[in-house]
């Protein structure tokens, strides 16, 4: 059994993991260059630990927490691929990794070309016009997005109220709408998973700023009439938006742009294999057609006659900097990185594996847990855990007892028009034997819930916390450790 003290109860007094160096500089009181004020009264109360300790105690903890790289991570809607590791590597060369954003421009012109490239790179991507870096994250990108859609009516004397977006909607949608001063109105899904186009229809009007979809949706699913929902959205002057999440799925075979979008924001941490997950860091650039163009965040990167970069602030309907200097950098070098190596051809087949590998799972699980919007499956789909639930037994027990077989749980109760929903993206980065794996852990899942459905509501069993109490857990947080 692993050793699961806290590093402070492995601690053992006068125990020291370094050797210090004879000093050989004349000793200085710490009263003598600090203001007294500034001085701990005691000591820190640090762990007294050998080096071996340490190595052990962070590399066995690394382990307990599951990621992408110990095994599956099939998190539907947030593309949890795996992250090659020359990314990394190159992210961390020197030039990158050491440069500042204060340098001038004239000695970062590297950093510079890499970032106007990826610009290049996303716009042909998604067909646009022009685009920005500077989001940190998806959020964000639908923010400035959002604000981008506020500016551009303002410009043409109008003052619309609201959002259209769709009940399958990730919860960032509405929150941007609100977020941007804007007013949300739902539409509803039809009988396929798809936005239901009547519905549509009777919610557009004057005061209607633009409408958010996600392309393909939540289920999965391509908006197969995203034409006709376009053109609807144009009639009344609104714009339209692209929730860029689930970009994996379309990548190479179908451009945004020429679906009818005005403006959609590209996960670079989901669709181009950046790291993902713990809060950040993320990195989520907009891109938008030619008209938009003048309302982008500042400063603008662009490029000269003589070929070089610089930062440009001359755009005077911008709506703003949104980020302190340019972006996360290290996460565009990686999606860079990602991009250059796969080229043209290997982004399409990197689409067409996910594709593949969704409906794959979907039809190895289609007898034993209902799949409610089956027709259609892109990257992604969603199954349902009634038939399950029938016999007591939720989409969370179904989750839990994944991890004792070594993967980690889908989205679950997500989204809200399947009942004890279950998310499942593979992704395109896993193979068939892993896939296999998964299917074998579901499917043992399911006959023990037709044999012993106990098994299922007490797992898991094998991690280092067992199944917690959930709802003693949220009311009594603790999450501070004391002796």
């Amino acid at each position: 059994m692993s050793d699961s003290r806290v590093i402070f109860e492995k601690s053992v007094k006068d125990r020291m993991g370094i050797a210090i160096p004879k000093l050989d500089v004349p000793e200085i009181s710490l009263s003598d260059s600090i203001s007294p004020e500034l001085l701990r009264e005691t000591p820190a109360n640090l762990p007294e630990v050998s080096e071996p300790q340490v190595v052990r105690h962070y590399v066995n903890l690394s382990v307990k927490n599951h990621h992408v790289d110990k095994d599956l991570y099939p998190l539907g809607s947030c593309t949890m691929k795996y992250n090659p590791k020359i990314n990394d590597a190159l992210a961390s060369l020197p030039g990158f990794a050491n440069i500042h954003p204060h340098q001038p421009v004239e000695n970062v012109q590297g950093a510079l070309h890499i970032m106007y490239e990826l610009e290049q790179m996303l716009l042909k991507i998604t067909g646009m016009s022009a685009a920005t870096l500077q989001p940190s994250a998806g959020s964000q990108g639908e923010f400035a997005g959002i604000l981008i859609m506020k500016k551009y009516h303002e410009q043409n004397g109008e003052n619309r109220k609201y959002i259209i977006i769709p009940e399958t909607a990730h919860g960032t949608n509405p929150a941007s709408v609100s977020l941007g001063g804007f007013k949300a109105r739902e539409v509803k899904s039809d009988n396929r998973g798809r936005v239901d186009f009547e519905d549509l229809k009777s919610k557009l009007d004057d005061e209607v700023a633009g409408m958010m979809l996600t392309q393909p949706n939540t289920l999965g699913l391509f908006e197969n009439q995203i034409e006709a929902i376009s053109e609807e959205v144009h009639k009344v002057g609104a714009l339209m938006y692209m929730d860029g999440a689930n970009m994996n799925a379309v990548v190479g075979l179908c451009k945004p742009a020429e679906m009818g979008f005005d403006i959609i924001h590209i996960n670079l941490h989901k669709t181009f294999s950046t790291p993902h997950g713990g809060g950040g860091p993320g990195a989520g650039p907009i891109a938008v057609v030619e008209k938009l163009a003048p309302f982008l965040p500042i400063p603008k990167l662009i490029k000269d006659d003589n070929g070089k970069f610089n930062w440009t602030s001359d755009l005077p309907d911008s709506i703003g900097r949104l980020h302190s200097f340019f972006g996360n950098f290290g996460i565009l070098v990686r999606a860079y990185v990602y991009i250059k190596m796969l080229g043209d051809s290997g982004l399409k087949s990197m689409t067409r594996v996910a594709i593949i590998n969704a409906n794959y799972l979907k039809n190895k699980l289609k007898d034993a847990y209902k799949i409610p919007f089956a027709e259609g499956t892109l990257h992604e789909f969603v199954a349902s855990g009634v038939l399950q639930k029938a016999k007591g037994v939720k989409a969370l027990d179904i989750a839990k007892a994944l991890l004792d077989y070594g993967f980690y749980a889908p989205t679950i109760y997500f989204p809200n028009n399947v009942p004890e929903a279950m998310m499942i993206e593979p992704t395109e980065s896993e193979t068939k034997e892993t896939l296999d794996r998964f299917v074998s852990a579901l499917l043992e899942i399911n006959e023990k819930i037709n044999s012993d459905p106990d098994l299922v509501r007490d797992a898991p069993m094998t991690t280092p916390v067992i199944r917690l109490d959930e709802t003693k857990a949220n009311r009594e947080l603790d999450l501070r450790w004391t002796p």
